[in-house]
């Protein structure tokens, strides 16, 4: 016989908390995948040459190819306070901004050196965004890596981006998160043969794509690491939609559905429209659980996306859970799969590096 305990998986399992050194990527890193879905955006990382050789390395693009980021420098003049940092900012961007006339949101990316020497580029952005409105918007939000690890970059970038849209009345859902253009195509035809007509997506492929929010829009998000833009839409009004995150076939199934139940999608219609991709991705899944089946699994902490990760690997590939570490655990977005984690599974948050 079932206990309420065994319902509940690791929802209510104690959580190993590392509060240690950590070793992980900066937040920079999310420009990477953002600025090849962003395509009318422009990424401008102030910060040191350290900041500009991890994203050239990160990207494996060279500067002169002219990507759509870069990095004002800064120098030891500007580290010292002998020159004025917001003056050479200011000039930065304006050159940038003659030469690359596609520009249609700049973000301002903070880093650990502008926060050090508490370079104000909340202000800046406030100012360059009135000076060169309408053509150009321009944001800011920090990837610097000292409290946080590289995909929270992402997070920070929508959080910021939400906070700037307008507001509205009109039902619709958002979903939160940057997929792969494959994926992202699949995801938003399947959301059309269900019914779902006012469907937006964040980030926002190009600024035209107008995004709102309001008490009328329902939102969910595609990765488990948006805990910020999460808290940004609830204070904007916006209904959070609860599910296991799409990995694998059932969490895709059971995401779709989530969507379905709260928009009055009858059931036929979800298993007429969503039968044939979940044979598909079960043929896909089960010849890589062949391989899988029974062997053993621990997750260090990384990137936010270990908890689901580790449902889908032992739902669904036969994989026998030891630990599952994550850098930060937000139970709001991961419940859902925590819950349908074995109970017993040892849950830990954060990193310990010199133990």
């Amino acid at each position: 016989m079932s206990s309420e305990k065994s319902l509940s998986g690791c929802t209510n399992a104690p959580v190993l908390k590392e509060r240690g050194q950590h070793e992980v990527f900066c937040g920079l890193t999310s420009i990477i995948w953002l600025h090849r879905k962003m395509q009318d955006a422009f990424f401008l990382v102030v910060g040191s040459r350290t900041c500009a050789h991890l994203l050239q390395s990160a990207a494996g693009v060279m500067v002169f190819a002219e990507p759509r980021f870069g990095t004002a420098i800064l120098e030891e003049t500007d580290l010292a306070g002998m020159a004025d940092a917001q003056q050479e900012l200011e000039r930065t961007v304006e050159e940038l901004l003659s030469r690359r006339t596609d520009i249609r949101r700049l973000f301002l990316v903070g880093s650990c050196p502008s926060e050090v020497i508490k370079l104000d580029l909340a202000t800046a952005a406030e100012k360059l965004s009135e000076q060169y409105f309408p053509k150009v918007n321009v944001i800011n939000y920090s990837g610097s890596g000292i409290e946080t690890t590289f995909t929270q970059g992402e997070d920070a970038c929508l959080e910021a981006v939400i906070r700037g849209l307008r507001s509205s009345n009109d039902e619709q859902l958002v979903i939160l998160g940057a997929l792969p253009d494959i994926v992202h195509d699949q995801m938003l035809r399947l959301l059309e043969q269900l019914g779902l007509k006012n469907v937006s997506v964040l980030p926002q492929v190009r600024v035209d794509d107008e995004v709102s929010v309001g008490s009328n829009t329902h939102f969910i998000c595609a990765q488990p690491f948006l805990g910020a833009s999460f808290e940004e839409m609830v204070r904007r009004g916006a209904k959070p939609i609860f599910a296991p995150f799409p990995f694998g076939a059932n969490g895709t199934t059971a995401w779709l559905k989530a969507i379905c139940d709260i928009f009055g999608i009858s059931k036929e219609t979800f298993e007429a429209v969503t039968d044939a991709p979940r044979r598909r991705a079960e043929i896909a899944i089960e010849k890589v659980s062949k391989i899988l089946t029974g062997r053993s699994l621990f997750l260090f902490p990384d990137s936010q996306l270990e908890i689901p990760l580790a449902r889908f690997l032992n739902q669904e590939c036969g994989m026998k859970l030891i630990e599952v570490g994550s850098p930060y655990i937000h139970k709001q977005l991961v419940g859902p799969d925590l819950q349908l984690l074995p109970e017993g599974t040892t849950i830990s948050e954060g990193q310990d590096v010199d133990k």
